[in-house]
């Protein structure tokens, strides 16, 4: 028999939420209000509290009152995503359950042949005997982050019609554009109410994180001067091998395709030129804060070296920094987040595993608003892409975690 949270996900992940990095307006696409009319119905319908649709900015809340007699001063709050990636579409997703898992490639669809292949993605064994959720290799999944959704609403039904399960308030909000960097940028930290809470947005059973990545983006400019070959002696400056050049003089192992852990980065995003004009558009990643800041110099300082070589204002460089790492704010005065997590984890026979986020959150921006604000995993892996996929298993205990999480003691 197909549990709540699992018919839940295969109904969200059929809505197309996915957000658009090119728009200009909030939120990003007007698609995810789709899911978000969805949601507020849902939670009318299980009667929570103050259930609020943004009508604007395509934010979803509600409360779910405690019913611990006050002994909780404190409100907690669950948040979760409801747009899809860029990356890859999320239009027609067409999801499939695999029952008892036989550990081996997985063919996804016959008729284009693409296949999940487990010397790829081998971490797929470890599911060996459990239930699957795939696509048909057209489209991501949408775990990243329907499944917390599912899982968020799935707790919140669950603690509406039990009054065995003690608790204090409880705050619930879903947000927009989160793949793309904005989905906290009109959060109503106010409206939301909560002295702490978690992200349900991460990876396989057990992740529990509080570490993400400093982050900051570098849009670089090259003005070049075009002459004609013939005569182009002491007088042409190519933009683009100008642009060629600058990437070649970032150090060559610090890309992601070569790095891991806390190991950070320069993501070469997109490369434009021509002889007359170029533009280099970069990622900067690093956990280390001086680490950080250093290879922001660094993007100055070959903008300063090409300058001495090709003339003044060659090349021009905007570096602005987009989220940081969230373990300054929670390390000081919060780890008794991490501390309950991982006590309910080990109540559940789940294994804890405490990780940096090679990446970032809504939890990163929301942690330096002043909602301290660590990640709970949702069961999910490979996302972004077409071999996206979840496991059954996974999220059904993910929902017992947060039901379990809310019975704690905070301070």
């Amino acid at each position: 028999m197909m549990t709540k949270v699992i018919e839940r996900f295969l109904k969200y992940v059929k809505i197309d939420t996915q957000s658009d990095e090119d728009s200009q307006t909030h939120p990003s696409t007007a698609k995810q209000f789709d899911l978000a009319r969805v949601l507020y119905d849902e939670l009318k319908e299980l009667g929570a509290a103050d259930v609020f649709l943004d009508e604007e900015n395509c934010y979803v809340y509600a409360k779910i009152p405690a019913n611990d007699g006050g002994a909780q001063k404190k409100t907690l709050g669950f948040i979760s995503h409801m747009d899809t990636s860029p990356e890859t579409s999320g239009k027609d997703v067409d999801p499939r359950i695999i029952e008892d898992y036989d550990g081996e490639d997985i063919m996804l669809n016959s008729k284009q042949g693409i296949v999940l292949k487990t010397e790829v993605f081998p971490e797929i064994k470890a599911y060996k005997g459990k239930s699957l959720i795939v696509t048909d290799g057209t489209t991501l999944l949408g775990a990243d982050d329907k499944a917390g959704v599912a899982e968020i609403m799935s707790m919140a039904e669950r603690l509406l019609s039990d009054p065995e399960i003690k608790h204090g308030e409880i705050a619930i909000a879903f947000t927009p554009d989160e793949e793309i960097g904005a989905g906290t940028d009109r959060f109503d930290l106010v409206r939301f109410g909560a002295d702490y809470a978690y992200t349900v947005d991460g990876g396989g059973i057990g992740e529990l994180e509080y570490e993400t990545f400093n982050a900051a983006s570098a849009d670089v400019e090259i003005h070049g001067v075009n002459v004609h070959t013939g005569e182009a002696k002491n007088k042409m400056i190519n933009a683009a091998r100008i642009a060629a050049e600058f990437d070649n003089m970032l150090p060559a192992e610090a890309k992601p395709e070569f790095t891991e852990g806390r190991e950070g980065f320069f993501h070469l995003m997109s490369i434009e030129g021509s002889t007359e004009y170029a533009s280099l558009s970069y990622l900067i990643r690093d956990h280390d804060k001086a680490k950080f800041e250093d290879k922001k110099k660094t993007i100055g300082l070959i903008t300063e070296l090409l300058n001495m070589k090709y003339g003044r204002g060659v090349v021009t460089a905007k570096v602005n920094d987009t989220y940081y790492n969230m373990r300054e704010k929670i390390e000081p005065d919060f780890m008794f987040l991490i501390d309950n997590a991982v006590e309910c984890m080990n109540e559940l026979g789940i294994k804890p595993v405490i990780q940096p986020i090679r990446g970032g959150t809504d939890g990163s921006s929301l942690s330096f608003k002043g909602l301290p604000c660590p990640n709970i995993c949702t069961g999910g892996h490979n996302y972004h892409g077409r071999y996206e996929y979840c496991c059954v298993e996974s999220m059904e205990q993910i929902v017992g975690l947060l039901l379990k999480l809310v019975t704690k003691p905070m301070r």
